[in-house]
């Protein structure tokens, strides 16, 4: 069921892609139906002109292998739309992002985008981030101790994120400490807390930065919009759940 909940919400939130545009696509299992459906719609030439900015190796094969024209954002620094998932939404469309080890590219094509589209199944509203997600924090390999530490200091559980049995790099070949909270009263501040700690690359908390939501499930698909949505801004959602 959760499975065709995530397809719903990622075709739905293909409609959103025109023709023409540079078109951010996520990492992950929600994401990747929208790439499927963005190459469907390039073969049968309901969309056409589409360059696609990929936010991780393994969604970068995927668009390959759809047949999207693939551009980088050093060609294409600005983003018309980019449709990704997350792992926790807030009634602010504040994030948890990350569990797929991409955070870092994906917050970066998160701010280069003029309209950022989030897809998610209705299990992953909360009504306060780090509940149930752990905050992924990507770290340089000789910090890790280091911003462990400092991670435990904010009040945090830091866990190695691993893959049979070692160390699961980054594309970037850095480390992931999945970080748990007992849920987070204040994210602006822990955003700004963690992102001070030397050593930490990136971390998986994204404010303000979804123009909307695309939410499916037992009720069929629903948008949720951003009032004043932008880093750090944690703009309010005209709808709540």
């Amino acid at each position: 069921m959760i499975v065709e909940w995530q397809k719903s919400a990622a075709e739905y939130a293909v409609c959103y892609v025109e023709s023409g545009m540079v078109v951010g696509l996520g990492s992950g299992s929600t994401a990747a139906f929208a790439v499927r459906r963005i190459g469907q719609l390039l073969r049968t030439g309901r969309l056409q002109r589409i360059r696609g900015v990929p936010t991780s190796r393994a969604v970068e094969a995927l668009a390959r292998e759809q047949g999207i024209p693939l551009t980088t954002l050093e060609r294409d620094p600005a983003i018309d739309v980019t449709i990704d998932g997350a792992d926790e939404v807030d009634p602010h469309l504040n994030l948890i992002k990350g569990r797929g080890g991409a955070l870092l590219y994906e917050k970066i094509a998160a701010w280069s985008s003029r309209r950022e589209i989030i897809v998610v199944d209705e299990s992953k509203l909360v009504q306060k981030l780090g509940t149930r997600a752990p905050v992924p924090v990507e770290v340089v390999p000789c910090a890790r101790a280091v911003v462990a530490l400092a991670l435990s200091e904010l009040g945090g559980e830091p866990a190695l994120r691993e893959r049979d049995g070692a160390a699961a790099p980054t594309d970037e070949g850095n480390l992931i400490l999945d970080c748990r909270f007992d849920g987070i009263d204040d994210p602006s501040g822990l955003d700004r807390a963690i992102s001070a700690i030397p050593g930490v690359v990136e971390h998986g908390l994204f404010l303000g930065l979804a123009s909307m939501v695309v939410v499916a499930g037992r009720e069929g698909v629903r948008v949720l919009h951003a009032r004043g949505c932008r880093m750090g801004a944690g703009g309010d959602a005209t709808d709540a759940w």
